[in-house]
């Protein structure tokens, strides 16, 4: 049941409360922060950095921390639009019981919600892969500025989760820091493609998908298998899957139902729906 109205998803969205929403990228498209694909699930960039390269190169991770110092200056300041209010008010009504993203950009929580599972992590924070020591992105800035002056007025095209396209810089003099308390590798704590969501997060979001009533993406291509996991979860539990999403997805032949539209008219009519039936 693919391509429905407006109207009619909102009919089944409405039909029962406590869903399980999975957000992606379009959700945060709204404020600025840009999609890894286009409407069919392509690439429209050059692949970012995996997490395999920047474990063995320093090479990698120069180029890596070179975008980012770029890109930070962007995501640091970027703001949640109306669809993260949107969601933030179906979880007031019930509508939504459960909030999982794919985002790392923490515009969820500026908006307001509680209880949200950051399935990729955070790019707001740092971690040292030597001794687990954590601290703000936000504190590396002004390090990374002043050891790098020559970089730290680059303009660049940003991209997603605070990278930007930089890509015709030398990074081999960039200087990279490393961590205070034991001199180990330090890395945004966020799951790096190639890299596996932590198994403690993922019992707890499927803990969440056997107590809600369905599934709802909203947002996503679902292209990596973190988030496509979720439907095939829904659909061994017989529960219905809505999928909000301006284009192709990898679990169209799972859905319930599919809307290829913006995200935002789409929480609208549901959230509109939710308080007059509330």
């Amino acid at each position: 049941m693919i391509g429905k109205s407006l109207e009619e998803v909102t009919d089944l969205l409405t039909r029962s409360t406590g869903w399980l929403a999975l957000t992606g990228a379009g959700v945060s498209s709204d404020s600025g922060v840009p999609t890894y694909r286009n409407r069919f699930g392509r690439w429209k960039r050059k692949q970012p950095v995996t997490h395999q390269e920047f474990i063995r190169s320093l090479a990698y991770r120069q180029r890596f921390w070179a975008r980012n110092v770029v890109g930070w200056r962007f995501i640091s300041q970027a703001q949640p639009n109306s669809a993260h209010y949107a969601i933030r008010d179906l979880q007031k009504t019930g509508a939504v019981m459960g909030l999982v993203t794919q985002n790392v950009d923490g515009l969820h929580q500026l908006a307001g919600s509680r209880s949200v599972i950051d399935l990729h992590g955070r790019i707001d924070r740092v971690i040292c892969l030597g001794c687990g020591h954590s601290q703000s992105r936000g504190s590396l800035q002004s390090w990374f500025e002043s050891h790098n002056p020559e970089f730290a007025n680059r303009a660049g095209q940003i991209a997603p989760d605070g990278d930007a396209d930089v890509d015709s810089l030398d990074f081999s003099q960039l200087n990279v820091p490393c961590c205070l308390k034991c001199g180990g590798i330090l890395k945004p704590d966020v799951v790096f493609f190639g890299d596996s969501v932590p198994r403690k997060r993922l019992k707890t979001v499927r803990e969440m998908m056997e107590s809600a009533s369905g599934l709802v993406v909203i947002g996503s291509s679902l292209m990596t298998y973190s988030g496509y996991r979720f439907c095939l979860w829904a659909s061994k539990q017989n529960k219905p899957i809505v999928l909000v999403n301006h284009g192709d997805t990898r679990a169209d032949d799972l859905a319930t139902t599919k809307i290829c539209a913006p995200c935002l008219p789409v929480l609208q009519s549901w959230l509109e729906r939710s308080q007059v039936s509330g």
